[in-house]
């Protein structure tokens, strides 16, 4: 069917050469994606100049019915129209319908792919995007398959349900925006649930969201977005980007309460330039306000809470049905076997509750040695940490030659704490004026100038004290 189409619009029907060209060159685009993204792209194409052949052949209609005073439409997706004026009928090669198709195409709006959780933060960023004027296409994205013996589309806790994907299908049909169910099974369990696992089998404790902006929504989305000739890509998340000078700028959302600036450092200039966050330009009880004001059925929505694919939250039923367990020995400091535990992805720095030993004084995890299935623990004091060591580091906006003053935070509820950071090449070392508690391998530490993020990395570890700094 798709090949049919594909033929008849391309070849048969005659369109104006600019609308074949530019038809051809967005199935173009489309072909530089991999196999299980192009299929998606084709058919939103396809629907999208099928819809530019209905709409000339009903001005073709209205030119024959109306005879010498056509009727001209002010936009094609506007669906709003006008009386010709005289400047309307000056002689022109083209027939009117055709010279409406061109010049919409020559003039567009700003078109931006909005994603949509179905919640109410991304359904006000479409609606404030609309009501700005963008040519607004929202998507939903299909995270994981649904069925009704499935955990993890019966937990309606989380996101991505199939009540999730009819909430931002009403929306957009409220704001009169089309809407799409894309298709990112594959590419989300490889890049963020096989991830997940995978860390905690290494003793490592993963930022889940954090993989989900960077590698689905501002990665494969994105790519997507472009093919279809979107200047945007937007989200709901409290943050915001600043354009000065040519340089653009992420900055905190006006919530601080809300900011999830944290999971965006691996954003650089080229995302930033397409990238818009209208919602971190408000508080969360305005977003509900808009919401509500705008008709939305999601205005007291409840906000999500806990990881969307893990059932009921029990995150260690989950990975312990996806990793075998392998037991090993709990140790203090010294080496001492304290007890046994049944695999190293049911720990996490930090962590007290649980290590199922008896010490006569409260004992937290130290460190994880994964290749040796050891969990170290120790006392509260030893948990503390002057310096860190990060990997994977990226910086919004450029890496600074040298030592640099900034304020960061180890992780997503933790505060910001005065530190130097020591750029060395795609790795850095963090020296905080005052000791850390719990320093987590896995987790993110994100880098701030006042309430610009600069920068963030992916922490290793404690850099250790008697070691020096590069």
């Amino acid at each position: 069917m798709l090949q049919l189409l594909h033929h008849v619009l391309g070849q048969r029907f005659h369109l104006s050469a600019a609308l074949r060209r530019q038809y051809h060159k967005e199935v173009g685009k489309a072909a530089q994606l991999t196999d299980i993204q192009q299929q998606d792209v084709r058919c939103l194409l396809l629907f999208r100049y099928l819809y530019y052949l209905v709409r000339y052949f009903q001005g073709f209609q209205a030119l024959l019915l109306i005879g010498e005073n056509p009727i001209i439409g002010t936009g094609v997706r506007s669906g709003q129209f006008r009386r010709a004026s005289a400047e309307d009928t000056q002689p022109s090669t083209l027939p009117v319908p055709y010279a409406i198709l061109i010049a919409e195409m020559s003039t567009p709006k700003p078109r931006v792919v909005v994603a949509m959780s179905g919640g109410v933060d991304s359904s006000v960023a479409a609606l404030l995007l609309k009501e700005q004027g963008y040519d607004v296409v929202g998507v939903t994205m299909r995270l994981f398959p649904y069925d009704e013996d499935n955990a993890l589309t019966r937990y309606n806790k989380g996101c991505c349900t199939p009540q999730d994907v009819e909430d931002a299908r009403r929306v957009c049909q409220i704001i009169g925006a089309p809407h799409y169910l894309m298709n990112f099974e594959r590419e989300f369990q490889q890049f963020v649930i096989d991830y997940f696992c995978d860390e905690y089998a290494r003793g490592r404790t993963p930022h889940p969201c954090l993989a989900c902006n960077d590698k689905i929504k501002f990665s494969f989305l994105f790519q997507r977005a472009i093919a279809l000739d979107a200047d945007y890509i937007a989200t709901g998340h409290y943050a915001r980007v600043h354009e000065q000078d040519g340089a653009y700028r992420l900055l905190k959302g006006i919530d601080q309460s809300k900011d999830q600036s944290y999971v965006l450092f691996t954003l650089r200039q080229e995302e930033l330039r397409r990238t818009l966050l209208p919602v971190g330009w408000y508080t969360k009880p305005q977003i509900r306000d808009f919401a509500l004001n705008a008709g939305l059925p999601v205005a007291d929505k409840p906000d999500s809470q806990e990881i969307c694919f893990i059932p009921d939250g029990d995150y260690r039923s989950f990975i312990n049905e996806r990793v075998a367990p392998t037991s090993g020995e709990i140790v203090d400091t010294e080496g001492n076997v304290l007890g046994w535990h049944d695999g190293v992805q049911n720990f996490t720095v930090g962590q007290r509750r649980g290590l199922g030993i008896t010490a006569g004084k409260p004992m937290f995890v130290l460190g994880i040695d994964a290749q040796r299935q050891r969990v170290i623990v120790g006392e509260a004091k030893d948990l503390l940490s002057h310096n860190l060591w990060a990997s994977q580091v990226s910086f919004t906006g450029g890496a600074p030659i040298g030592p640099v003053q900034v304020d960061a935070k180890i992780r997503y509820k933790a505060s910001e704490a005065p530190a130097v950071l020591y750029p060395y090449g795609d790795s850095a070392v963090i020296s905080f004026q005052t000791p850390q508690r719990a320093v987590t391998p896995g987790q993110a530490v994100a880098f701030y100038r006042q309430d610009e993020l600069i920068g963030g990395g992916i922490i290793e570890g404690p850099w250790l004290d008697a070691v020096p700094l590069p």
